[in-house]
């Protein structure tokens, strides 16, 4: 710690009246330079956890947390593997499953998509996909019925709605006198769902777990695996790997992460670049305060001269201008903290007043999965921002520290 006199000193420099406007000008500017680049850092931040958080939890609400099924084969009987891994206390739900490639054909149109057999009263334990509902309910897919629920923009594509047919081909051949041909299947729009997400709105139908395992000719009972739900998703690498090994030999389990890996470490790449960009543009703007203390220090080179003589030592000049550098890159840093926290959660305040202003929109619907820009701060990012603009702001203070603690008493009364 800095001794009174040093801190004294050091906070008179900063709050007086100098002779030279400039130096004060610049001070200023190397302020409000570190304060703006850490509320954009934190502001952008903010927004892009809010944009992982939304997108995950859309894909969540579709899709399962962890899903368990054999290497080689088909799950035969998939209620003795959900009842045995329920038991575990962080398993909440589990449910069958049968997948499956197919195309979909309407008259002129065809659009190929993942046909999904699923168990309705058992499939709202492990997703939300009854909550995403437009048109018609899971209820309404009974099994020999042939009932398929579509999600909306594959149903906008094949130009249908509720109560219409549709025909289901399959990879899977049939061999008939006439030759092979692919498996045909009359099927009744019965549902439309709408996710958010276009990956499941354009690719995805839901059918009975039953009718989906005669069209796909899988033996009576099977399933292609369970689908689980979590109490903790973050959880869910390590419990899936505890799953498969309390079940027979065979069974292999893939979680969340794991299905969309590639998206996630994407989000993660862009935030961490984004971070990078932007704690360089508070680097240039603490890196001002050299340009500032350098001109204080010429500016005063009389006082430390007679500061020198009065038998303050090389230290304690040092120490008064660490202190004002110090000084700037504090409140440079608290200001950013306070501003950029405030931006951060009121951005859905923000925005949309900036777009009735201008008459513009940011991010348009029919173009963009989120319309809005959703904002989570997380105070783990809050706290390294400021660490990392503090530091760098102190480290700008040496040099110039250093120089002031150079300066020789003769050299500088000289002239004076």
């Amino acid at each position: 710690m800095f001794r009174p006199l040093e801190l004294f000193i050091g906070l008179r420099y900063t709050r007086a009246k100098r002779r030279n406007h400039f130096i004060s000008f610049i001070s200023l500017t190397s302020m409000l330079g570190i304060a703006l680049g850490i509320t954009a850092l934190i502001t952008v931040l903010s927004v892009m956890n809010g944009f992982q958080q939304e997108l995950r939890g859309r894909i969540l609400s579709m899709t399962a947390h962890a899903t368990l099924n054999r290497w080689n084969g088909l799950v035969d009987d998939w209620r003795m593997v959900r009842d045995q891994v329920v038991r575990h206390p962080e398993v909440q739900g589990g449910a069958p499953f049968i997948r499956g490639e197919a195309m979909f054909n309407n008259a002129s149109l065809v659009s190929g998509a993942l046909i999904q057999g699923i168990l309705p009263e058992e499939e709202r334990q492990v997703s939300d996909i009854g909550d995403k509902m437009i048109r018609g309910s899971l209820d309404d897919l009974r099994p020999g019925e042939f009932g398929v629920i579509l999600g909306k923009a594959l149903a906008s594509a094949l130009g249908i709605t509720v109560g219409d047919k549709v025909t289901v081909i399959t990879p899977q051949a049939t061999v008939t006198p006439a030759g092979i041909l692919p498996r045909l299947k009359r099927f009744e729009v019965v549902g439309i769902f709408e996710a958010g997400m276009y990956e499941y709105d354009r690719g995805l139908a839901l059918t009975h777990v039953a009718d989906a395992g005669k069209l796909f000719q899988f033996p009576e009972g099977a399933v292609s695996g369970v689908r689980l739900k979590l109490r903790d998703l973050f959880q869910a690498p390590r419990l899936a790997r505890e799953l498969a090994d309390q079940l027979p030999e065979g069974y292999q389990a893939r979680d969340w992460t794991q299905d969309h890996a590639s998206f996630f470490r994407a989000v993660q790449i862009e935030k961490t670049a984004m971070f990078v960009i932007l704690t360089l543009i508070v680097a240039v703007a603490a890196f001002n305060i050299v340009s500032a203390l350098v001109m204080v220090v010429t500016d005063k080179q009389a006082d430390i001269a007679i500061l020198r003589t009065l038998g303050a030592t090389p230290l304690s000049i040092m120490g008064i201008f660490i202190v004002q550098g110090i000084t700037i890159g504090l409140i440079g840093t608290l200001l950013g903290l306070i501003g950029g926290v405030s931006l951060a959660t009121h951005v859905d305040v923000v925005v949309p007043f900036i777009e009735q202003l201008f008459g513009v929109k940011f991010l348009a619907p029919d173009v963009y999965l989120i319309s809005d820009l959703p904002s989570q701060v997380q105070w783990g990012d809050v706290s390294t921002i400021g660490l990392v603009a503090f530091g760098l702001a102190t480290l700008a203070t040496l040099y110039p520290a250093w120089r002031a603690a150079r300066t020789q008493p003769a050299e500088a009364l000289r002239y004076e």
